[in-house]
């Protein structure tokens, strides 16, 4: 999730990076109030984020920026700090994430699905 704004017709638009990734965010018009809130309500304000086609890239963007309130791109506030603390040499999680996308995305190998079947 990201940081809402309202434009000049009054829908929530997401701020994005030079990407724009934030116009084609589920959330951009959520409320905020429903997207910022605390407790078990982060279960539903989470909710929102599954099946966004922009998920990675708001998770990176709040991890770069440092955000400390919100759910953003899945996790809570409290996840992204935990993430932070289990990483602290990662200087660009855009990078990162990115490249790991990229490697979940690559075709497999012809190899690799004998190794599948053999272990499933």
């Amino acid at each position: 999730m990201g940081q809402t704004d309202r434009g000049e017709d009054g829908i929530g638009v997401v701020a994005g990076d030079d990407d724009e990734w934030g116009v084609r965010a589920v959330c951009r018009t959520a409320d905020p109030e429903e997207l910022f809130v605390e407790g078990a309500a982060q279960n539903r304000a989470k909710a929102v984020c599954s099946g966004c086609p922009v998920r990675t890239e708001c998770l990176a963007h709040a991890l770069d920026q440092r955000i400390e309130h919100g759910v953003w791109g899945g996790m809570t506030d409290r996840e992204r700090r935990a993430l932070l603390r289990r990483r602290p040499t990662v200087t660009s999680w855009r990078k990162l994430l990115e490249a790991a996308r990229r490697e979940h995305d690559r075709p497999a190998r012809a190899g690799d699905g004998r190794r599948w079947q053999a272990a499933g």
